[in-house]
């Protein structure tokens, strides 16, 4: 066993260290995790932090770790991620403002059935409207519904 220097912080290690036990620089080939963005090593299959599956094993077979798999295609089980969507502040904001009686702010969030009841209700009678100006404008830039 020999002593290198780290190439980040240039402390001596270990030379069968995975990773630098003072700065954390990590000698593997890493990857991020496609559902929570964190770093992992290459040949990883789960996610240390999330701990959901990023890859699958033996593409041949179908075989994947959490015992699901579509026999009738052969290939695994590959789930259907919806993303939500992506609502700007701003808009949604001076829609709420100019139009909220009318739900013109819950019609851009997609929530139709809501923006249906703000225009039979004006607003749901003005309170909701209301209430809504301030929601929105404490929220974050941009906003997922």
């Amino acid at each position: 066993m020999a002593l290198i220097n780290c190439p980040e912080c240039k402390r001596e290690i270990s030379d069968m260290a995975r990773s630098c036990p003072h700065c954390g620089y990590s000698f593997e080939k890493m990857k991020f995790c496609k559902f929570c963005g964190t770093k992992i090593p290459e040949d990883s299959i789960i996610c240390t932090k999330c701990g959901r599956q990023v890859e699958y094993t033996n593409q041949n077979r179908g075989i994947v770790i959490n015992n699901v798999a579509n026999s009738s295609a052969g290939q695994p089980y590959m789930p259907v991620i919806r993303q939500p969507k992506q609502v700007d502040k701003v808009v949604a904001l001076i829609l709420c403002i100019l139009f909220g009686y009318l739900g013109a702010h819950k019609f851009y969030e997609g929530s139709a059935g809501m923006g249906l009841l703000y225009l039979f209700t004006f607003g749901l009678f003005g309170i909701g409207w209301f209430v809504d100006i301030i929601v929105i404008a404490t929220r974050p830039n941009p906003y997922y519904v």
